[in-house]
Parts: structure tokens; sequence; C-alpha cells
């Protein structure tokens, strides 16, 4: 084998383009190429792990033995730059933009409404358009599938799914009956004729689609062909700063590779070597590539079993097992069908297309889906090396990293040996996982009997555990006491016993969840025995004992389904021009934008010259002194240009507490200590770490609420509300319940990290500030006092965001001054992206709640009298915690009429990173506990829950507890129609009768109504202004203080202005918001965006036509164009400024009064699950929303609202846990360990309506603000859970769980439906050993 000293070219083709590139560096991935090198950004940067999607492309490559192309959706976050050489890249830049012409894909997510703030669109019209490039006509099952490893913060899905649905032939809800008509429209032009010119269900215009063409694909390069042809047995090298990758291209080559480098690590898909070099910081000086080995890749079927090749993908893997499984019977295909039940949810579509199986094996991860079936299916591991081949057992020694069953270094796993299954061997396999697709298992299981011909005797018995330990664990000792019995109860109660003492974990086990994992691990075994059960009785009904139907029903895993809906609303009046846009479901603005990769987010602006990339120091401690900072190695590294500390801050560092640079004090994991300034992120990053500082703790180091409690740790003054006589209503009351609930915090997870670029001007001081921020007036307020100069020298823009949430309100003031200050000193341009893992640490989240409440009513449901005490969980600095309890207190009550209720909040003042605001701001988190409250009420009087929400709701034209009058007829309207909708009480009665039918699932359904306030505390924070442009040629352009969220605020303007100005949309241009075009705005947040900034526009633009009048007057026929520049010649100016002074909004807290709110959203929620009391896993199966949005601007966007609020609240509540060491350190930074819902949580059925519009005359055009109130909604899957979890405990003879913390995990719930397994394991004592997490509320 010969090896070229120098580095080989690495050539491939990126949309259809070749690259050389002569300096290829292995430690390169494609995503930073695609967007630094060659300036593709459409392609994007979410987490850098593969777990989001945001970074999808294809990958296209050429086979010269078969002859076939092959097209592959992958993460380019962790695709080697140089595993790509012979490969052709398409990214979504390649398929289609608007200077040529769009692809379907594109066209249809944009028009079906798959994207708001548009971040993640990119990858999901990739992910489609590969499934599209492999079947032009997919499966729903197959869609399911590709969608699964893409992640969105904003729509909820259904969208996406939608357009991607278009594609497939047939219909998840009706097959579309063979008339092109849903059947549901159907139902209504059949019972509804009186709705049919009022009620609309349609967003888009299907028939408008153009139609796939796969013939208009890019082909794959004939170059590259060639190469592949002659270019097989040659060795690659590619030589980088700190790595040399090797590609041998054969067999004898590699093995001799190994010998020289026994250490080398072989690499194909990067999945796992390449998550240790990005968040471990792991470094290789060679890397050897096997990728193209022809051995490695070779599958042969004997009679015996299949022989898989070790570089083969999972999904190549998956292919194969189907089409063995489809042809051969199934019991002797139990282990193949196994593995294919993980294979389906193991990672995402992007991560299986590249992993290889041999990887996956050699990896030995803990948590490994296919190695605890491999190791108790007795399967073969073929090895080679240069001294001949041998055979190791995949068993339960290598698994554990036994070093004589493990291959030795210089070994190379070649193929897997799979065997087929006898006649009376049974396998299963098992998994929980926090999320149902695309998430490591919590724990998982292969499991395999084998009995004696013709009897139940167990002659050979395996069971494997991953997420039990530090490897996959075996219950090897159990086992071989087992064998010899009979598979009977006796032997199943025994087994249980065996293994709770076999497989243990200490208290403080990386993780957590000690007694769920090990409940988990013995609910295996009891579905496992189920399983056999089953299967020996289809053989010999006569011989075994029958299994009730009500036990069988745990065996039916939940199905990954294509979830469906209907989406309606009023449509516009007959007589309304069809040029007026208003009430119109208009596409984003930016929709075919965000589709191409064209829309420009902060960190896609071209790199300038001289400009600097900074990575900043954070506190490793949560209280501490700090005694020393020695930058010094830091400054002396590569491309470092400069270090930043506070010393270097000219003005302010900081406000409120809050430091931009730590001095002297650190008082959170994750405070800013200083900055490094350097030519590259990757040497910023770098020489951060070099950086050394030596603490001094200090107490006391306060994390919980209840440290806060012990300490009197808070922020701010107590504040409370009260009406009535709340002590003697107490003494009238029949009962009397006390208790307190927890509500886990939440991190944003915008798609988007928080991004900067500060450019210095070179004059006077001036900056401009590029930032991703929901209020720009408040970063040039922060940057302008950290410099100590006037505003305004500062310019801050800001062209659009990609997702916010609240999260991008405060926040990015700070991180801006943390870089001016950088750009200041320096005198360059300086970028400033969080990485995801420090974005969550860094910048806090929604505020962690206890609440505790004591609750007076009758026997018969009415509630007399509350008294509530929230805590919430702020972090170190006050940030916008006080305004947050504040809107707890004044929003609690919900929807409800409680006369004698006295609410006290407090803000906890810990060593955590500063909490701030999310949407929903305080309500969530109030609105649950009462929420909480009623539906113990209704458990205590035996009494349904929905006739005690009834009894209690607000009915007549009445006041808030803070004293501000309100109508509550949309809410009855809401909750009855909802009730309609949902046809609430027929599918009660349905979910009582499975629960009857079912004793391991059970099923819950429950209805939610809400009563949203909007707005902020005070009217100022309500002005808005606007600045309309015309132009001679009649184009306008429009600039307003709003910030384009995602949320559509920029179409709803351009609307707004369409109408004003009697003009189509086309003849409108929206361009970013900068604090020079519109001074002094306010956030963009509360629900208001639109209504005030929307008065704004239509202020200027009423201005503009009050000047065209008399020139209108004067020639009525006459075209806009003709206007315009007439009232140029008569020297009338076309620019005006609007403005909107805003809502009137006070509130006395001395008195506990105030009209706070301009107005109210009223809404409902039904929302129905199936829970797993063995695992603890849920199904959402149905939600029926009703909203009052009155009349709608736009909506197609308000729906998507609702619908991405929903689903994010469905994450609160159920899914998004954040889990902190007692040190107060974050564990979860990123996907892998913090799940967002993805497309397979949200409800099969999801229905959205909006109620009929009634008048608000606060809002413009009668419209209402929607873009918080749907989160609250999301409770309605929680109490549905709660529901099905109390069937449980009622069925089981358990007293009833008055109040049920959130979020409601599998873990929580699997614990709350006790049983005799749960009873089996012990409870962990926290006192006696430190639990490695601990809730923070």
């Amino acid at each position: 084998m010969s090896r070229s000293k120098e580095s080989d070219e690495l050539i491939f083709f990126v949309n259809g383009k070749k690259v050389t590139e002569k300096n290829a560096d292995p430690e390169v991935n494609l995503l930073f190429y695609l967007r630094k090198v060659i300036r593709l950004t459409g392609t994007k940067y979410g987490c850098g792990g593969g777990g989001c999607g945001a970074c999808t492309v294809m990958i296209s490559r050429y086979d010269p033995i078969s002859k076939k192309i092959s097209h592959f959706s992958v993460a380019a976050c962790l695709v080697p730059i140089c595993s790509l050489h012979g490969a052709a890249v398409t990214t979504v830049e390649g398929i289609g933009s608007t200077k040529t012409r769009i692809h379907p894909v594109q066209e249809r997510i944009a028009k079906g409404h798959g994207t708001q703030c548009g971040f993640c669109t990119p990858g999901m019209v990739m992910s489609i358009y590969t499934l599209l490039r492999n079947h032009p006509e997919p499966s729903t099952e197959q869609i399911i599938e590709t969608l699964g490893g893409n992640l969105c913060r904003c729509t909820g899905y259904r969208p996406i799914v939608e357009s991607a649905k278009s594609f497939s032939p047939s219909s998840a809800c009706c097959q579309m009956n063979g008339k092109g008509k849903c059947c549901l429209d159907e139902e209504e032009e059949k019972n509804e004729p009186e709705r049919k010119n009022s009620v609309c269900t349609k967003l888009y215009e299907k028939e408008e689609f153009q139609p796939l063409d796969p013939t208009q694909e890019l082909i794959f390069p004939p170059e590259l062909m060639k190469m592949a042809e002659d270019s097989q047995n040659t060795v690659l090298t590619f030589r980088g700063e700190r790595t040399t990758w090797i590609a041998p291209g054969t067999l004898n080559d590699l093995l001799e590779l190994k010998v020289e480098y026994p250490n080398a690590p072989l690499v194909i898909g990067n999945t796992c070597l390449g998550l240790d070099m990005k968040f471990k910081d792991v470094s290789y000086p060679i890397i050897i590539s096997p990728a193209r080995i022809l051995e490695l890749f070779v599958v042969t079927n004997t009679k015996e079993g299949l022989t898989l090749g070790a570089g083969l993908s999972l999904t190549q893997v998956k292919n194969i097992l189907s089409d063995v499984v489809s042809r051969i019977p199934k019991e002797k295909t139990q282990i193949y069908c196994a593995l294919l039940k993980h294979l389906r949810t193991l990672a995402g579509q992007q991560i299986r297309n590249v992993a290889s199986l041999g990887g996956h094996i050699i990896s030995r991860l803990p948590t490994s889906d296919l190695n605890p079936i491999l190791g108790v299916g007795n399967c073969i591991l073929n090895v080679a090396s240069t001294e001949g081949t041998q055979q190791i057992p995949l068993n339960d020694h290598f698994l554990a990293g036994v070093p004589d069953a493990s291959l030795k270094p210089e070994q190379v796993l070649i193929s897997v040996f799979v065997p087929l299954t006898r006649k009376w061997e049974f396998v299963s396999a098992f998994r929980q996982a926090p999320r149902q697709q695309n998430a490591f298992a919590t724990v998982n299981a292969g499991m395999r009997v084998v009995f004696k011909e013709d009897t139940s005797t167990i002659t050979d018995l395996s069971i494997l555990y991953g997420g039990i330990g530090t490897t996959v664990v075996s219950a090897n000792k159990s086992c071989q006491q087992l064998i010899g019995r009979h598979w009977d109860e006796e032997m199943l109660n025994d087994a249980g016993k065996m293994i709770r003492e076999e497989v243990s974990l200490l208290t403080a086990a990386p993780g957590g969840m000690v007694e769920y994992r090990k409940t988990l691990a013995i609910s295996f075994l009891f579905k496992f025995y189920l399983d056999v059960l089953k299967q020996l009785k289809m053989r010999d009904p006569r011989r075994y004992p029958d299994i009730s139907q009500k036990l069988l029903h745990i065996l039916e895993d939940f199905p990954l389904t294509m979830p469906h809906g209907t989406q309606s609303f009023k449509d516009v009046d007959s007589q309304q021009p069809l040029q007026d846009p208003i009430g119109r479901p208009i596409m984003h603005q930016s929709g075919i934008k965000h589709a191409t990769g064209e829309a420009v987010f902060c960190d896609d602006m071209s790199v300038l010259a001289g400009e600097l990339f900074l990575a900043v120091v954070t506190s490793s401690k949560p209280h501490a002194k700090i005694i020393s900072l020695d930058t010094s190695e830091a400054l002396a590294s590569p491309g470092v240009v400069d270090v930043i500390t506070a010393h270097d801050v000219p003005g302010d560092n900081g406000r409120e507490e809050e430091s931009l640079y730590a001095q002297d004090e650190v008082i959170c994991v994750g405070q800013i200590v200083c900055a490094v300034a350097a030519d590259s992120y990757a040497r910023a990053k770098q020489a951060a770490k070099k950086v050394k500082i030596v603490y001094q703790d200090l107490e006391p180091m306060i994390v919980t609420v209840q440290d806060a409690l012990q300490y009197e740790s808070f922020i701010g003054p107590e504040k409370k509300l009260e009406q009535g006589n709340v002590q003697l209503a107490f003494q009238c009351a029949d009962q009397i319940l006390e208790g307190e609930v927890h509500l886990g915090g939440q991190e944003h997870f915008y798609m988007e990290t928080q991004s900067v670029r500060v450019v210095p001007k070179g004059e006077e001081k001036e900056m401009d500030i590029y930032v991703s921020s929901q209020d720009a007036a408040f970063t040039q307020e922060m940057v302008a006092r950290t410099l100590g100069i006037p505003r305004n020298r500062i310019n801050c823009h800001v062209k659009r965001v990609g997702g916010a949430f609240g999260g991008k309100t405060s926040k990015p003031g700070l991180l801006a001054s943390v870089a001016a200050v950088a750009a200041h000193k320096t005198g360059r341009p300086i970028r400033f992206i969080l990485e995801r893992g420090d974005d969550m640490l860094i910048t806090g989240g929604r505020h962690p709640l206890l609440g505790k409440y004591r609750i007076g009513f009758m026997n018969n449901g009415k509630i007399k009298a509350a008294d509530i005490q929230l805590y919430i969980n702020g972090g170190c600095t006050p940030d916008d915690s006080e305004l947050v309890i504040e809107y707890a207190l004044l929003k609690l009550e919900n929807a409800y009429k409680i006369p004698n209720l006295r609410v006290r909040g407090r803000v906890c003042k810990t060593n955590l990173p500063s909490n701030t605001a999310f949407r929903g701001f305080g309500f969530p988190q109030g609105a649950f506990v009462t929420e909480t409250c009623v539906s113990a009420v209704a458990a205590k009087c035996h009494l349904p829950p929905e006739k005690v929400r009834e009894l209690n709701m607000y009915t007549t034209i009445d006041r808030t507890i803070h004293k501000q009058e309100f109508d509550p007829t949309n809410l009855i309207k809401c909750w009855e129609t909802c009730m309609e909708n949902s046809s609430y009480y027929n599918r009660k009665k349905a979910v009582d009768e499975f629960n009857q039918q079912s004793f391991w699932k059970k099923r819950g359904i429950a209805i939610i109504p809400m009563k949203f306030s909007v707005g902020f505390p005070k009217t100022f924070y309500h002005q808005a202004a606007a600045l309309v442009q015309i132009y001679t040629d009649g184009s306008v352009l429009v600039a307003h203080g709003g910030v384009e969220l995602g949320q559509g605020i920029n179409t709803k303007m351009i609307q707004v202005a369409s109408r004003e100005l009697k003009i189509p949309m086309s003849y409108i241009h929206l361009d970013e918001m900068s604090t020079v075009t519109v001074p002094n705005t306010v956030t963009t947040g509360a629900s208001t965006g639109a209504d005030v900034n929307g008065r704004a526009v239509q202020n200027a633009c009423q201005i503009l036509m009050k000047r065209l009048e008399p020139i209108i007057s004067q020639n009525p026929n006459g075209t806009w164009e003709e206007w315009v520049n007439e009232a140029f010649i008569q020297s009338i100016s076309l620019s005006a400024t609007g403005y909107f002074r805003g809502y009137q909004a006070d509130m006395d807290w001395e008195k506990g009064e105030g009209d706070m709110f301009p107005y109210f959203v009223f809404g409902a929620a039904c929302s129905e699950v199936e829970i797993d009391c063995l695992t603890g896993a849920h199904k959402n199966i149905r939600t029926d929303i009703v909203m009052d949005g009155s009349f709608s601007i736009n909506p197609a966007v308000d729906i998507g609202q609702i619908e991405g609020a929903f689903v994010q609240g469905l994450g609160l509540y159920t899914l998004e846990e954040l889990k902190y060491s007692p040190e107060g350190v974050l564990y979860t930074r990123g996907p892998h360990q913090y799940k967002i819902a993805s497309v397979t949580d949200i409800p099969e059925e999801f229905h959205v309506s909006l109620l009929s519009p009634t008048q608000n005359p606060k809002a413009i055009y009668s419209s209402k603000g929607l873009g918080e109130a749907g989160t609250f909604l999301g409770s309605s899957v929680f109490f549905a859970i709660a529901a099905a979890v109390a069937a449980a405990r009622k069925e089981r003879g358990l007293s009833p769980i008055w109040a049920i913390n959130s979020p409601a995990t599998a873990e929580l719930i699997r614990m709350a439906c006790e049983d005799q397994f749960t009873n089996l394991v012990p409870q962990t004592d926290s006192k006696c050993c430190k639990p490695w997490s601990i809730p923070v509320a």
C-alpha cells in the first residue's frame, strides 16, 4: 500500500457544481463548509449534533458494482467533508429558487403555511425532497419516518405534514373518497348548508400546486461515475491541522492501516465519533474511513440466517430485514422483527441513513437499541486482521467490554451473523424513551427464551438491558436460575424479584430516574411474559391457559401515525373586494424565501473584512468569589486577537444586578466571565478553554424554590390580590382541601440560537448592530449604556428572527453588549453566535413554579374560597421575573368566578441563570395551579370535572379579581362549541368503555376553558410607530416597530397597508426593522404586535390617503401610479409617519385593582389520550380547539399560531424536562437531552376552529392577538393524562392523587400507576446519597 505524503485533492459536487478542495481538513464538517466556505447559507445550524434536522441536505452516491445511484438525507453538521469524495451534495438552494423556479416541495410547504419563522424550513424541505427522489408517491408511514428527525418549534407540524402528504396517493383521513373531496367537506355540505357560505375549511388551494416532475431534477454528475469506476482501490489521504484522514480502497489496505495505527478509530457515519469530537473535545491524530471497502457491505442470506456487512447503514439494514421478514415464516424471523421494531424509531432518518451497523455495535453505547437484541440472539461478529479471521460471540461479555471477549486493536469488524429463530425460540424487544421518535431510550431490552419442544419448560433464557448501567447489562444469574422452570405466573413473580436484585442502580446514577428505570426493567419482563404466552396459546390453544383480553392490549405499541384534522374559520363577506386581503388566509410574506433558503438570518450575513468571532468563558460555579483570572495562555493561542473582561467595559457593566461580564463574583453556572475574540470561531472556542479561573466557593448556594424559602432569598416584594371574605368563606365551606403542585421550567428552544453581529462604523463611535431580537430599542439602549455613548450612535437592525417566544426580549441586549465591548476594544466587526449548548446554559427559560393552595368548596363542587401562593424560581437576577409573577396572579383565576379569593406571589432568587419572558408570560403556570384545584375539587366530590368547571365558570358580565369588567359570552360559546365539535360526552362514554376492557392501557379525556388577557401592564408599552413611503412608480415601502419572529406580523402589516391604500399586496414591500427608521420601539410580544403596529401602519396610510384625496377626486378613473405622480408634481409629501398611542392600561397594586388589559381572548380545548401503564408512554389521540379570534386578519397565520402555541404547551406540560444537578448545573443542553415535541407527539386528530366573529372595538379591524393564548390549552393533554392515571389507580384500588406535578413525563405516569411491579422496587432515600438531578421548583 502506497500513500501520498501530501494531501490528496478532495473532489465532490454541490448542486451540480464541482468542488475541488486541495487542503481538506478532516475536522471540518459539511455544514461549516457549505455556510462559511462556499457561502450556501440556506442550510442552517440548529444544534450541531444531528438532533434537530435544520442542517439536512441530500447526498447522492454512485455504486460501480450495482450501477445504481442512491440518494439519502444527512445531517450536514455530522458529515466530515473528507467523507464526501466522489459524492454529490444537494442543498435547498440546489432544488429551486425565486431566481429560477421553485420546486414543488418548496411551493407546497410555503403555500400550505408550513413555515413560520422559517429557520427549520430548509431542513424540512430537504427531508421531503430526498424522500421524493426515492419514492415519488410516498406512503404515510414513509412520510412520518422521514420527518421524525426534523424539529420545528413554531408550526405544530400539522401544516408541514399536510404539505408532504400532498405528494402521497392516499389520505390519512378518508383516501379522498375517490371523488377529490374530503369526507369532512361532504358532511359539511350535507348537514350544514346554512354554514356553507360562512365557514371555510380551506387555508390554501391545492389545485394551484405544480405537479412533481422527477425528470426535472439534477442529474448525477457523470464525472463522479467515472471517478467511482476508476478509483476503487486507491488510498486517499487528507491531512488537516490536527488530524489525518485515511480512506483505504481494499480490505488488505485497511488491515495494514490498523496494524500501523491500532488506536485509530474507524469512521463511516460519524454519528458517534462526531458527537465526541464536537461535545467532548476529543481529537484523533489519525482517522480511518473504510467506507469504500466492498467486503463491509456484503449481504449473505443462508438457511441458518443473515450475514450483514458491518458497513451497511441502519436504513439499509432495516430495508434488508423488512424484505426477509416479508418472505419467511414469522417464527423464523423473531430476531429480525425485534430489530425492525427498534429501527423504526432509533434516532432520526438522517442519522439512520449514515450510521453503520458495525459502528453501532462496536461503540457499545449503554443506550444502544440494537445491541441488547443482537446480544440475546446468539449473533456472531466476523472480524479480520492481517493474521486472519476470527469469530467473536456478540454476547453479554462482549457488550460489557470484557477484554477477552472484545476485538483487538488491530482487528476490524467485517460482518455480523444474525441467525434465524427456531420453532420454540421466542425473541422480543422493548424500549421506552422520553419521546416516541428520535430519542435515546431511557431503558431498552432484548429478551429471548427457548422451550423444550411442545412444553413451556425453559431450556434457555437471555435478558439484556440498555440504559441501566454504563454498558449493556445482563440478567444472566436470574436467567440461569429460571432454566427448567415453567412459563407461568409463579416463574414471573420469582423472575421479577431476581431481576430487582441483580439489575441494580445507585441513587446517584447518571441520568437519574432510578426507581423508574428499575421498574421498567421488571415491566418489560412482564410484557415479554405475556407476549410469549400469547404466542404459545396461538400454537396450542388447549395446552396453555387463557389470557384475558384486558391484559393483551399492552402488547400493542402506540403506532407512528399521520396527524390530520380540519381548520375552520369564517370566510370573508361575499361583498368584500377581491383585492382586499383582510380576513383571507394569505401565505407568509417570506414563505417562499424560507423554503428556498433565500431568507437571510443574522448568521447568514456575509463575513466582513477583519471580522472576528467571539466565544465566551462561563462560570463553572453557582456562587463563588473569583480569586484569579489568567488569560495569558488564551491570548497566546493561534488566531486570538484579544480577551475581553469586565475591565474593558467603558460604560455600565450591565443593569439591575445583571453584569455583562462577571467581576469579583459569580452567581450562577453559565454566567459570562470573559470572551475570546479570534479570527475563527473554532480558534476562539479552543482558546476559551485555556482561560484559567480560580474560584472560592461562597455560601449559601441556593438552587431550588425550597432553598430560597429557607434562606428568605427573594427578588422584589410579595404581590397580593384579594376579593371577598376568604376567612369567612372557608368557615362556610362543606370541605377544605390543601396541597401543593410543582410545574417545571421550559427551554425556549428557538431554532435560531442567540445571534448578533456588531460592526463599528469608524467614526463618532457609531455602530451597526445586526441582532436576532424581539426588542431592538432595548438592545440599542443596553449597548449605548455599556459603551457610555448616546443611543443615536447605535443602529439596531432586525430583518427576521428564527423563533423567539419571549427568549429574545432581554437576553439579546446583554449578549449584544458583550459583543459591542469586544468590537469597541478591537475596532473590528464581531460575530457572536451562541452554540445550542451555550444558549441553553446561559439564557434561562420559563420560570419553574411551586403552587400552594387551600380550597373551600361545597359538596356540589361549587368553590367558595381559595387561598393560593405562587413561588417562581427567578434565577440570579431580576430580568422580567417580577412582571411574570404579577401576570401569574392577575390571570390565575382563568375562566372561574371564585367569589372569595386570595392570591399571593413571590419571585425566588436562586443561583441559577436568570429566567425570563416566555410565551404566555406567567399565565401557563398560574392557570395550571387553578385547573389543578378545580380537578381536585371534582375528584373530592366524585363529580365529572367538566361539570365542576361549568359550575364555577363566569357566566354573566362580571369583574375579574383585579376589578376589570368583562363579558364572558364568548367564553361560554367557546366552551359549548368545543363540547359539540369534540362530541365530548359520546367520547367520554367510549373512553369509559375502553377502560373497562383494558387493564394495562387507559384512556383519558379532558376539556379545559381559557380566559386569556392580552397586553402589557402600562399604556406606554402599547405605543407603536410606522413609516410608510410611496415612490413615484407606485411601489410602497412600509416600516414599523414590530419584529418578524415567525408570527406573520409583516404579512399582516402588508395586508393592512393593502386595504388602507386600496392597492394590491404586490405593490408593497416591507424591509428590515431598524431603530433608525422607527425609533423608541417597544418589545414585540404580549400578543399585541399586529394590534399596535397595525394601528400605526393604518394611521400612516390614512394620512397619505387624505393627502391624495383631492387628486383622486379630480381624476376618479385614474390609476394609482397616475395619482402618485400627480402628488409628486404638486409637491405633496408621499411619506408619512403613523403613530398609535396605545391602549389604556393601569394597575394599582395597593388597591389591587386596575383595567390592565385591552381585551380578552377566550378559548377551549378538548384532548383525549391513551397511556401505557407499564411504561408511562402516552399517545395523543385527538384534540379539538375552539378559539375566539374575533375577525381574523389572516386565518392561516392565526390558526398557525394557535397550533404552534398548543404544541409548545403540550411540550411544557407533558414532555419537556429541564434537569439540574444539586449544584445548579444544567444537564439538558441540546436536543439529545431535552425533548421538545416531534411530529409524532402531536394529536393524531387535530382540529382547530375559530369562533364565529364578534366585535372587538379595541383592536384593528376587530381582530384579536392569538400568539400566546394557545399555550395554556396544551394543559388539556395533561389533564387527560391525569384522568387516565386516575382511572388506572381507581381500578387498582389506590387512593386518588389530588395534584399531579408537571410535566407528566413517562416517568411520572408510570410511577403514578402503581402496581405489583412498582412495589417490587424500593423507594430511594435521597438523604443517604446525593441524587443525580433535583427539581428546582
